[in-house]
Order: structure tokens, then C-alpha cells, then sequence
């Protein structure tokens, strides 16, 4: 199943609701929750509290990616949300106990652990961590800025992760620089969630383009 998760970013924080609310409309399941603490990145934004206030306020389900060091702390708060899923950055962990400490931790609260990568990190270190984890987040641009283009060299990162987690139940979550003269070769790689930035929330047409992309995996 492919999904479309429009991300927050860079919707203005003032009128996430208004946009998670025009996300359900259209049928979208996701919003891709940016949570930035300007540490881990140069950015700040989404702010717990008006996170809150999406989930209080429509249906749309959480996918919060978090690029913030502190991990263990940063995930146990949002988990109060009660998210759908919540991932974290293998760059921003400080221990190996601190990476399976929050694993259980989500776990334990029935979130979905997802586990990003920037695109220089070896897809490789991932392997390991494949039973332990239920979404992979491989981002196709430098975490942080909406509206960057997709580095190509990613292609074939999508294309190892997809045989590394070949018969395991691990969605591949593909971020940066989706558009729709691109998404098809991501998908054929083996993306499944398409977090979308700059390209959907600036589509004048975000119903078409919606069924353009079910329209070619409806086949």
C-alpha cells in the first residue's frame, strides 16, 4: 500500500490545524508531524502544544518525526499524543541504551517505532536493528529545510533498505524532495510512505495529484 503523508513543514504552525483538517478531507491518513528542536538542526518548530491541538482538534493520525537529540526524553513526550508513530534519528543518539531504552519505551505504548537516517549514513547500520523496528525513515535531503531537491544518490539506498528488510513487516518512509516527477521511481524501489513537503502544500490541485498517484498503484 502506498501512502501520500503530506508533511507539516512548512505549513505555518498558526494554520496546522486548518491544514490537517483540508488533509482529511481529501482522504489523507497521515500528517507527517516535523518536530525540530534547532540543535539537532538549524530550525525550531512544532511545538508540542500545537501538536496537541491537531490531535485534539480532527482525526488525521500522527506519523512525528523527531530530529532532536535527547531522544529517550523528547519521544516520552510525545508519546503523551498518543501518536500513531514516532521516529527518532540514529544521528541524535547518544548510547546503544539509549536507542533500545526508547524502542521499548514506544513499544510499550503501542506507537510504531520508526528509525530515521540522514542521507549520508550508511543504509547498512540499519540491519541489525530490523527486528526491532517497524518503519525506516530514509530522507532524500539534508533534515531540516522544506523545499530541498532530492539527491539521486539516495535511489540506491531506498533499493538496499527494500532487500534488507525484504520479508519483514518494515514500512519503508522515503522524505525530501517527493514530487510528482519522482515518486514513481521511488515507489519502485521500494518506498511506501511518500512524506510530501513543498510539493503538495504548494499543488494547486491536491485532489489530482492524490489520484494521479493512486490512479498508477491501482493497477
Amino acid at each position: 500500500m502506498i501512502k501520500v503523508c503530506p508533511s507539516s513543514n512548512p505549513c505555518k504552525e498558526e494554520d496546522l490545524l486548518q491544514y490537517a483538517k483540508e488533509l482529511e478531507a481529501l482522504g489523507v491518513e497521515y500528517l507527517h508531524s516535523d518536530v525540530m528542536d534547532g540543535q539537532f538542526v538549524a530550525n525550531k518548530c512544532l511545538d508540542f502544544e500545537v501538536l496537541k491541538n491537531v490531535r485534539d482538534n480532527s482525526n488525521i493520525l500522527l506519523d512525528i518525526h523527531l530530529m532532536a537529540y535527547n531522544v529517550f526524553d523528547v519521544c516520552k513526550k510525545y508519546a503523551e499524543l498518543k501518536p500513531n508513530i514516532i521516529t527518532f534519528h540514529y544521528e541524535a543518539l547518544k548510547s546503544e541504551r539509549e536507542l533500545f531504552k526508547t524502542i521499548k519505551y514506544l513499544k510499550s505504548k503501542d506507537i510504531l517505532v520508526g528509525l530515521a537516517i540522514k542521507p549520508n549514513t550508511p543504509i547498512e547500520i540499519v540491519e541489525r536493528l530490523t527486528n526491532y523496528i517497524d518503519l525506516l525513515l530514509i530522507m532524500s535531503v539534508e533534515p531540516g529545510k522544506s523545499g530541498q531537491k532530492f539527491i539521486d544518490d539516495v535511489y540506491n539506498k531506498i533499493d538496499v533498505a527494500r532487500k534488507l528488510v525484504a520479508n519483514k513487516d518494515i514500512i519503508i518512509e522515503v522524505d525530501g524532495g517527493i514530487n510528482e516527477n519522482n515518486f514513481e521511481k521511488v515507489v519502485s524501489l521500494g518506498g511506501r510512505f511518500l512524506v510530501m513537503g513543498s510539493a503538495f502544500y504548494n499543488a494547486k490541485n491536491k485532489a489530482e495529484l492524490l489520484k494521479k498517484i493512486d490512479r498508477h498503484y491501482a493497477k
